[in-house]
């Protein structure tokens, strides 16, 4: 009996393997195919990447040029829009009543910058400007409250 199952056995693998042929082969050619595509899409992509990282080197050359003078019109018109004026500063401090060193206080700075930008040595940084002029927009009151905060 061991062996005719053992015949049994082999002869239905054998009609098995025989009827699964046809569909393996079919599978393969697709398997096949779908890896030739995937090779060729990847590829394109590849290309399509390098052109796409040429391309934004070439705008970024292009535009610098132009990113730089418009960085360089924004800063003159910021230089223009405020103007600094030493006997302003110097007579705004008279006008609200207080020392150099409350009005350094109120500007974020030194007493020893307010003096020197009052007698018109040094000529205050940007970012100073802008707080210079907001300063300049102070009522007494305003100004009072800001160094006497309660």
């Amino acid at each position: 009996m061991n062996t005719f199952s053992n015949a049994f056995r082999a002869e239905v693998a054998r009609m098995a393997r025989k009827e699964i042929k046809p569909e393996l082969q079919g599978m393969r050619k697709a398997i096949t195919s779908h890896r030739s595509e995937i090779a060729a899409l990847k590829r394109e992509v590849k290309a399509l990447t390098s052109q796409l990282k040429a391309s934004r080197r070439q705008v970024k050359v292009a535009d610098e040029p132009k990113a730089k003078a418009a960085i360089e019109e924004a800063g003159a018109k910021k230089a223009r829009q405020v103007q600094f004026n030493a006997l302003a500063l110097g007579e705004k401090r008279a006008a609200l009543g207080i020392t150099q060193k409350e009005m350094a206080l109120l500007l974020g700075a030194s007493s020893l910058s307010v003096y020197k930008w009052e007698s018109g040595r040094v000529h205050p940084r940007a970012a100073q400007l802008e707080r210079i002029a907001q300063v300049l927009k102070f009522g007494k009151r305003k100004a009072l409250a800001l160094l006497n905060p309660q």
